[in-house]
């Protein structure tokens, strides 16, 4: 016997042949057109299977809605009223778009990077999409998702199923097959990691996801084991958050480099910088703040420290004559990377005098 079609595909299926329906779908048309309704071996069975499939859509917020078929029961009909089913017109603000691109380029590795490159195209083209990457330009994600590893995890990590695959020790090179309890699936330093119990062991341990080789395959049934209330991920992957042992002192344009001011507080110097607002920034990796700076084009001044200036005005020159004075800027915003360096430098001299 063919398989049988699952609910939710029969369920989309009659979603989709409702909508393209040019007036109604008749119940005789449902079972003989829509895939999985095939699968009834009786009327009887067809008839509790549409019905019970109809009150799960209307559930879920589909309009299905009844055509009468001219006082004839049997040439009744069924429709998506399409004007209470479509979304309503989409409003991002420059900041909410600025955050679906960045999610955009978090999942480039996965499964989900066609449609999610065709939505953000698509949110781009209405007027004012293109504004957004300033709000989020010093968070561009650095992260990548671990091949085939990922997807497989995250189901068994909610059905509770216990997975083996191969891995290769970092320490050791030793390759060997774990088996393992997973529990979460986190990002440290870069990289992504699987949290569990290794069964073998019988403890906690954290795998990097880079060093999975071949497929991950979940053995056993369902909610097989809980996982604990409270995990450390840090403790487990063996490293804690970087000291921040630096400050920055930087001049903000309003309303510019939101994600920036928000690692920050509010500063008050001796320094002012006409039309801007001073920004302390602790960080702890001067050349990625350095690219995180620099990336804001002159929404951003480094006031301290001098080191610091210095970087982020090499990186501009360096975008502004790859460029030239009537190209964008290192953000993407339209601003010229000469138009930065002039504003930098401008602060810099005032700095100074």
């Amino acid at each position: 016997m063919p398989p049988q079609t699952p609910p939710a595909a029969r369920l989309l299926n009659l979603v989709i042949a409702l909508m393209n329906a040019p007036a109604r779908m008749t119940k005789a048309q449902v079972r003989s057109s829509v895939a999985g309704y095939d699968d009834a071996p009786t009327p009887e069975a067809f008839e509790r299977m549409f019905e019970r499939d109809k009150d799960v859509l209307r559930e879920m917020g589909v309009p299905i809605v009844t055509v009468d078929g001219g006082g004839h029961a049997q040439d009744a009909g069924y429709r998506i009223d399409k004007d209470a089913y479509a979304l309503a017109e989409i409003d991002l603000t420059p900041a909410e778009l600025g955050v679906l691109s960045l999610a955009a380029q978090f999942w480039q590795d996965s499964a989900l990077q066609v449609d999610t490159s065709r939505a953000v195209t698509k949110l781009r083209a209405v007027p004012g999409g293109g504004e957004g990457t300033d709000s989020v330009a010093g968070l561009a994600p650095r992260v990548r998702a671990g091949a085939g590893a990922y997807e497989p995890l995250l189901d068994a990590i909610v059905a509770r199923r216990v997975v083996t695959f191969t891995y290769r020790a970092a320490s050791t090179g030793e390759v060997r097959v774990r088996r393992v309890e997973p529990w979460k699936v986190a990002v440290r330093a870069g990289g992504w990691y699987l949290l569990g119990h290794d069964q073998d062991r019988d403890a906690p341990r954290a795998f990097r996801l880079n060093r999975i080789e071949g497929l991950v395959r979940a053995r056993g049934d369902e909610g097989a084991y809980e996982v604990p209330t409270t995990i450390d991920v840090d403790a487990l992957v063996g490293r804690r958050a970087p000291e921040l042992d630096e400050v920055a002192l930087l001049a903000l344009l309003p309303e510019r480099a939101s994600a920036l001011r928000a690692h920050g507080v509010p500063a008050v110097s001796g320094v002012a910088v006409a039309g801007r607002e001073m920004v302390a920034v602790a960080y702890s990796s001067f050349e990625v703040m350095a690219d995180d700076i620099a990336g804001y084009g002159d929404a951003v001044v480094v006031v301290e420290p001098g080191a610091l200036r210095v970087a982020v005005l090499d990186r501009l020159r360096r975008a502004a004559s790859l460029r030239g004075s009537g190209g964008h800027g290192a953000d993407g915003t339209g601003v010229t990377g000469a138009g930065a360096v002039e504003g930098s430098e401008r602060v810099e001299g005032d700095h100074r005098g």
